[in-house]
């Protein structure tokens, strides 16, 4: 029977072999992939609006549960159609912390990736709204989420961004586990639900909706829709380029090469 899904360790490996062709990724296939995996994860939030605006006069927690079952599409296509997607890059830190790829390799491709995925995520907010996509209690529900993600503290923000990632780099984490597309399917599917329903905070999936809000005429500065950006990117480094991969370097890569050293000795 064909081996249908990787051992941690051997998702360890494998992150660690995706962080440096991440690092060593032309600028412009850097900001092509960037861009294409902003619009992804936008039109997860896009489904997200229209299901919840759909259902919302029917049942509060129905809509809630729909949007979020539907928002996950969005990295189905990163991971499975190929995209940069920059809160599943935080995950090369793994290949950093073995020394596999340098500061300067990995900055790079954040900051690249990081801009052309808000550049992605406006691209298709502005295709949106010209488009006439969201109008009447659509657009109200586009405005409300908007509004509400600026409204959020500085702890609200950092702590619920920290939480998000968690959740995505363990769906990025158990999709390169998976060995066919259904696998996949489904390990981006439930993590990826989850953080939608908790109320958590996504810096990309922001970066679509805050500047829809503002387009449809949300009650929103650029210094919020920047502060918001702000605090929440800290929050998912923290939660999937610190935490995540910190404690599974230790777990999976550094006690297995202590172990082999003690066998040798």
């Amino acid at each position: 029977m064909d081996k249908r899904f990787l051992t941690p360790r051997e998702v360890a490996d494998a992150t660690i072999n995706a962080g440096i062709k991440k690092a060593n990724l032309k600028i412009s296939s850097c900001i092509g992939l960037g861009i294409l995996a902003g619009v992804f994860i936008g039109f997860g939030g896009l489904g997200n609006i229209l299901v919840t605006q759909t259902l919302g006069g029917i049942d509060a927690g129905l809509a809630r549960l729909a949007g979020a079952a539907v928002f996950p599409v969005g990295l189905m296509l990163v991971v499975i159609c190929g995209a940069e997607l920059f809160t599943g890059n935080n995950l090369m830190t793994l290949a950093f912390m073995n020394k596999k790829i340098t500061l300067s390799g990995l900055l790079k491709n954040w900051s690249l990736v990081y801009v052309a995925n808000f550049i992605g995520s406006v691209v298709l907010a502005l295709a949106v709204f010209y488009a006439g996509i969201l109008t009447g209690d659509a657009a109200n529900k586009a405005i409300v989420i908007a509004e509400s993600k600026v409204s959020l503290t500085i702890s609200e923000a950092i702590i619920r961004g920290i939480l998000c990632n968690i959740i995505v780099v363990l769906a990025v984490w158990m999709a390169t586990a998976s060995q066919d597309v259904i696998s996949k399917i489904f390990a981006c599917w439930f993590p990826i639900m989850l953080f939608v329903l908790c109320g958590f905070e996504h810096s990309i999936a922001n970066m679509f909706f805050i500047p829809m809000g503002i387009l449809l005429g949300a009650n929103i500065t650029i210094g919020q829709l920047i502060s918001n950006l702000l605090f929440v990117t800290i929050g998912n480094i923290i939660g999937g380029a610190i935490l995540i991969p910190y404690v599974y370097n230790k777990v999976f890569i550094k006690n297995e090469i202590s172990k082999n050293e003690s066998s040798n000795i």
